[in-house]
């Protein structure tokens, strides 16, 4: 069995105290006993996702890229934040072969209509991601920039330009892409939205950006492997869930994902996504937030470092760095910066974070290290899946259900009844 390629640390002795009511949860994952395991589907996607299928996602996405230099991909939730977490950490947002543009993530006005008049006349496509079809805010931007393109192009030649990602037999996205004979790929039945970042909802948009989802597929395998099992007190996953419900009973209210890589912004989003929609039900759990570092120390670092103590912080470390900038010397020194002349950036940051976790520490905050040598597909991939495994042990370990969301349809109802819209 090869090794986790996560490394979990921390100074405190949380995550051995309750190791045995998190691997208790473990085994409830893995024999499928506990709240919800008819969405255990994303468990095996590592293993089970054919080489046929990957093919198939590579192949579409270089259709779309000769036909397009830009493309919308529309969703809402697990439909793009794990797409647009990848994207966001391995692209070079200088250097696109293809524009990928997100929408139907909400509903203001001026940003749809900015949008279209910025794609007016230009080669650009659709990916439309939902289960049913109807979620509103993706439903309503794909009718708006559907009808746009058409108009455009032709009925005909918009027919190569939309792909969708739906529910295999049901939905009325998949009844709409069976009529105008769409392009498909399927959310398996028993994996949930914010689950599906390994499936072609987040696979076909990572390889119109050029990631090798391979790669990704693998990380996330080998991760699957450590994992599941790896009953000891130094799997990743069995210890992060243990710390993270320990610090939790003992008073703290806020799980702060702290990182010092900008391209993970997108990435915390999708973290957060996924354990609070996870685990915030009857009046329980973490609440979910992040900060990037260094910039967000000039502001949120103070609350921090001498607000109210009911946070920990758990830290996305990022060992090695593909590229190297050096500091370069100056004669004249007036910015004082020649002592670091020689040190690349990359290890500067590294020290600034090193100082910030003691500083926070020292500071009354408890602070949990999780690290990966380095970012990209094959990393990425299994950070993925170490989040999915930990929450859903952790979800347990708190005694709910950790895959369904009833509290999202609370505002659904309410804004159907305003917008007096008809319930059959």
């Amino acid at each position: 069995m090869q090794p986790s390629l996560i490394t979990f640390s921390t100074h405190s002795k949380e995550s051995h105290s309750l190791h045995n009511e998190a691997l208790n949860a473990l085994q409830t994952l893995l024999d499928g006993s506990g709240k919800g395991n008819d969405f255990l589907g994303w468990r095996d996607l590592p293993i089970t996702t054919e080489d046929l299928l990957l093919e198939d996602i590579i192949r579409t996405a270089e259709a779309l890229k000769k036909q397009c230099n830009r493309i919308v991909c529309v969703g809402i939730g697990g439909s793009y934040l794990g797409a647009r977490a990848a994207i966001e950490a391995l692209s070079n947002p200088f250097d696109q072969k293809v524009e990928i543009i997100f929408a139907g993530n909400h509903m203001e006005q001026e940003y749809l209509l900015h949008l279209m008049q910025y794609l007016k006349g230009s080669n650009w496509g659709i990916i439309h991601t939902s289960k049913s079809g109807t979620t509103t805010e993706p439903a309503i931007a794909f009718r708006l920039l559907r009808k746009q393109l058409e108009e455009e192009i032709g009925k005909e030649a918009a027919v190569e330009r939309i792909v969708v990602i739906t529910d295999k037999q049901k939905g009325a996205l998949h009844t709409l892409a069976n009529k105008e004979g769409w392009k498909q790929f399927v959310i398996p039945d028993d994996v949930g939205g914010r689950f599906s970042v390994l499936t072609p909802v987040g696979l076909l948009p990572m390889a119109l950006a050029g990631i090798d989802i391979r790669q990704m597929m693998q990380g996330a395998r080998i991760e699957r492997e450590a994992l599941l099992n790896d009953h000891s007190e130094t799997n990743p996953a069995l210890c992060y869930a243990a710390a993270r419900n320990s610090l939790y009973r003992g008073g703290k209210k806020c799980e702060i994902l702290a990182s010092f890589t900008p391209r993970l912004h997108y990435f915390s989003e999708w973290w957060k996504q996924l354990f609070a929609e996870s685990e915030g039900k009857e009046h329980k759990a973490l609440f979910t937030a992040s900060v990037d570092f260094t910039t967000d120390l000039h502001s949120l670092g103070q609350w921090i470092q001498d607000g109210e103590r009911i946070i920990f912080e758990t830290f996305l470390h990022i060992s090695e760095s593909r590229e190297s900038l050096p500091i370069p010397s100056d004669t004249d020194n007036l910015d004082g910066l020649n002592y670091l002349v020689g040190k690349s950036l990359h290890q500067v940051n590294l020290i600034a974070e090193e100082a910030t976790m003691k500083a926070h520490q020292m500071g009354g905050v408890p602070c949990i290290k999780l690290s990966i040598e380095q970012l990209d597909a094959y990393h990425l991939g299994a950070l993925f899946f170490f989040f999915e495994v930990s929450v859903a042990i952790s979800g347990y370990m708190l005694g709910i259900n950790p895959f369904n969301q009833p509290g999202v349809e609370a505002y659904k109802q309410e804004m159907f009844r305003l917008l007096k819209k008809e319930i059959h």
